[in-house]
């Protein structure tokens, strides 16, 4: 992602309400949002599809890439994210509590997603859990929310393997995941 140019929170909003691409914004700075990859929607689908069944009928919602988030410093779309209780949108469309966020790691947003994306993501009271998967191999690494306000990682790549999701009281199986992710 390249900056695009020096923008008012109100400036960047009007444009990108506007814009037929997205861009994330921090710091005054619109960045363009990368396309995915072959491996990318897959491995989404497979997770949203998992969450959406398993909360059908609790009150919570899960939402694909196309919702932007509000942070404190700007605006990002997560690959996916889950909102467990009423939404709360400020300005009509920008996310403020989600529950859950998920991002599919690639090589040229991984350290981003890991250290500084994360770090913004850390400041929002309502999440409970911060889901990062692989998408070059099966490796899911769930950071959740200790109630002293630490996060504990679990690191996952045993394909056999079920992750909990204990901030949204879900549960992941990791061949599931990644399934038709890597066939030939």
């Amino acid at each position: 992602m390249s900056a695009l140019a020096k923008l008012s929170p109100q400036a960047y909003l009007e444009q990108e309400r506007q814009s037929a691409l997205k861009h994330e914004y921090c710091n005054g700075e619109a960045f363009a949002m990368a396309g995915a990859s072959p491996a990318h929607n897959p491995i989404m689908m497979n997770i949203g599809a998992a969450l959406h069944v398993q909360l059908k009928r609790r009150p919570c919602r899960v939402y694909p890439s196309d919702l932007r988030i509000l942070l404190a410093d700007g605006h990002v779309y997560p690959d996916l994210t889950v909102v467990c209780g009423a939404p709360e949108f400020a300005e009509g469309d920008n996310l403020r509590n989600p529950t859950l966020i998920c991002e599919v790691l690639s090589q040229s947003t991984a350290d981003y997603d890991m250290g500084g994306e994360f770090a913004r993501y850390r400041q929002l009271p309502s999440l409970r859990d911060y889901l990062v998967v692989a998408q070059d191999r099966m490796a899911l690494m769930l950071y959740s929310r200790q109630d002293d306000r630490r996060w504990l990682l679990t690191d996952i790549t045993d394909p056999q393997t079920t992750l909990e999701l204990p901030g949204i009281g879900c549960a992941l199986e990791v061949a599931d995941v990644y399934d038709k992710v890597f066939e030939g």
